[in-house]
Order: structure tokens, then C-alpha cells, then sequence
């Protein structure tokens, strides 16, 4: 009785309680928001990195073999991350989440992607080389990178002692649904938004300057956006 009237009392109050909204100069640390009615606003860029199959490699594989496989994705992608000036802000299982501030956001971020891709080639040639079973397995060691850039709030959510930044706005929620796509050999995938605001050096690439995106539409949540997406790789 004491847990549910408290939990009909915070409800309450996080109902009454005003936005404390200031601007952000960067991307926040969970500490630099406020508990309760904190929140910051700026405009970055969100890539999610998402391992493909983890069902099918749960079900086919030694859990052991698995968790090397999602530590050597997570952690090539999050030395990417950080080394194409992102800022990694949050970890669901087999998937990560960075994000870019600032002039070049877009283009480190498309950059980024396509390390990424690169980084998963050889992490599946390691392991197929390594495990027979990997070799063998119903599936091919895949990704998703999504991206999308936009405005969103920035505010902190959970228990004291327990809590960390969630993230509101489209950006977040529509690069996480672009890292689910599956549509082999593709595997990057970036809205028009970032593709329209980022430099030609991530937009094209190789000895004949090729651009490397290709343009499709895609409907979301009812609306029919222009996203593109990409097979290329780049050598960090």
C-alpha cells in the first residue's frame, strides 16, 4: 500500500513539476542534468550500431563463442565511435548508441559508419577462420548502423542511485529503427537530413571519387522519408 501511494505520489509530481530547460553547449553528462525537471536541449547527430542475428547466434552457438562475438562488435564499435569525435552515451545489448556534436557531426557520424562496417569484415573473418562452427552457422556475422540527426531534449530518468540520460526527439528513435534494416550488402544507413548537410569527404569515396550512398525512400511511422544507404567500407 506504502509503494503504490507512492508511486501515484512522484507520478504526480514529475506531472507538476516545470522544465528547468537550458541549451546544451555539447553533450551532456547524466550528472549535469537535473533529477528531477532538468533538461537540455541541443541539436546532435545518434548512430546506432546494432549486431544482426543475435537470436540465431544464441540458438546455433557456444554462449562463449557469442560473447566474444558482441564484445568484439561492441568494442570496435565504440573505439570507432570515439575516434570519429562521437560520444558514447548508452549500451543495449547487442547495440550502441553514439552521439555527434558540433560542425562536422553528420560527416563523422556517416564516417563512422562505414569504419564500422569495415570492422565487422574482419571481425567475421576472424571468426569464421577461428570456429568452425561460426563458419558454418545459418548466419553470417551482420550489422546495422542507423543515423539521423535533429533537435532533442535531453533529460534524466530513473531512481536515485540508479538513472541516466534518455534522449527525446526523432533523431534517436528513427536511427534505431534504421540500424534494424536488413537489406543485405547494405548495412549503413543515414537519412537525408544527414546526407544533405554532410561534406563530400563521406559522401564519396575510392580511386574514382564515387559516391558512395544510394538514395530510396522509406515510410516511418506513416511518413515517406528519403534515406540512403550505403555498402561501402572504409579502412580506419
Amino acid at each position: 500500500m506504502a509503494l503504490r501511494s507512492d508511486l501515484a505520489r512522484d507520478v504526480q509530481i514529475f506531472i507538476s513539476t516545470l522544465w528547468d530547460k537550458r541549451d546544451g553547449r555539447g553533450v551532456p553528462e547524466t550528472e549535469d542534468v537535473a533529477l528531477l525537471g532538468g533538461a537540455v536541449e541541443l541539436s546532435a547527430t545518434f548512430l546506432y550500431a546494432d549486431l544482426a542475428s543475435s537470436s540465431k547466434m544464441a540458438k546455433e552457438l557456444d554462449r562463449r563463442i557469442v560473447a566474444k562475438i558482441l564484445k568484439s562488435f561492441l568494442y570496435c564499435a565504440s573505439k570507432l565511435i570515439v575516434a570519429c569525435d562521437g560520444k558514447i552515451v548508452s549500451f543495449d545489448g547487442d547495440r550502441v548508441l553514439g552521439v555527434f556534436y558540433g560542425d562536422h557531426k553528420n560527416t563523422s557520424a556517416a564516417k563512422c559508419a562505414l569504419q564500422i562496417h569495415w570492422a565487422v569484415k574482419l571481425i567475421r573473418e576472424k571468426f569464421e577462420t577461428g570456429y568452425d562452427s561460426v563458419k558454418s552457422a545459418s548466419f553470417r556475422i551482420a550489422h546495422g548502423v542507423g543515423i539521423d540527426t535533429g533537435k532533442v531534449l535531453a533529460v534524466r530518468g530513473g531512481v536515485r542511485g540508479s538513472n541516466d540520460l534518455i534522449w527525446i526527439g526523432r533523431a534517436p528513435n528513427l536511427a534505431a529503427k534504421l540500424s534494424d534494416l536488413r537489406e543485405s550488402p547494405y548495412c549503413s544507413f543515414i537519412t537525408a537530413s544527414v546526407f544533405n548537410t554532410m561534406f563530400e569527404t563521406s559522401k564519396y569515396g575510392g580511386t574514382n571519387h564515387e559516391l558512395m550512398w544510394e538514395s530510396r525512400a522509406w515510410a516511418f511511422l506513416g511518413e515517406n522519408l528519403r534515406v540512403y544507404r550505403s555498402n561501402w567500407s572504409w579502412k580506419p
